[in-house]
């Protein structure tokens, strides 16, 4: 299955609230849930969390799961993508700063079921492997090694490693390698995790030898579902 994510900032002149606002309540209710392929559909908030950038990267990630790539094609062919989605995107968000993936999901900690009304919060971890380091063995230091460091965090309560596909390094490289995403049952929470000695001993050291440190970032998010979290 693909897990697609869609990275986005509100368009010029808007601030991010009314962006979020028409992104849960306009957007993915009459465009883009309306597409017949998607199978499960959230949209990631970010929420503020230490020093705020005056301008954020990212306001916001989709989260879209399809079956597979023949599904995908067949989503951005059909008629609520080409006259729905895609039309009303200009109206919310600035499309030249948009970021789509897509993603293999390796669930890693699974932790409780997903609940529709979960108010656990998550935080999103975007990195660019070192240069020079072989994708194979990036993927392969993820999801062994560093993911074993990751599950000693305190607090960790669901742990995934979103890789990008194949398909993204078909002609060049993709933007990005990996995003990890992390839960947590509140900010204090996760507060304490990265203030935690497991956090500054085991992973910050990380950081230095695996990933390009210009290409790391990380928002911190609440999740909202549209169509889930059980499949349509």
């Amino acid at each position: 299955m693909i897990h697609q994510l869609i990275f986005a900032h509100p368009r010029p002149g808007m601030s991010e609230k009314d962006f979020q606002d028409y992104w849960i309540n306009i957007h993915a209710v009459n465009y883009a849930s309306k597409i017949p392929q998607i199978r499960r559909y959230l949209i990631d908030l970010r929420i503020p969390f230490g020093a705020e950038p005056v301008d954020p990267l990212f306001s916001g990630v989709a989260e879209i799961w399809l079956e597979n790539e023949a599904e995908q094609i067949a989503s951005l062919q059909s008629k609520e993508f080409i006259e729905g989605a895609r039309r009303d995107e200009p109206n919310w968000a600035a499309f030249w700063r948009t970021v789509g993936l897509d993603t293999t999901a390796h669930v890693l900690m699974e932790g409780e079921p997903l609940q529709r009304d979960s108010k656990r919060i998550k935080l999103l971890i975007m990195v660019k492997r070192k240069a020079g380091m072989p994708l194979a063995e990036f993927r392969q230091t993820m999801l062994r090694g560093h993911a074993a460091k990751v599950m000693k965090i305190p607090g960790l309560q669901r742990y995934l490693q979103c890789h990008v596909r194949d398909s993204f390094y078909a002609i060049g490289e993709s933007i990005l390698d990996c995003v990890s995403q992390l839960w947590f049952d509140d900010l204090s929470s996760l507060e304490k995790a990265l203030n935690s000695p497991e956090y500054e001993n085991l992973i910050l050291p990380e950081f230095g030898h695996l990933f390009e440190t210009n290409y790391v970032h990380s928002m911190v998010t609440s999740e909202n579902w549209i169509i889930g979290p059980d499949f349509r």
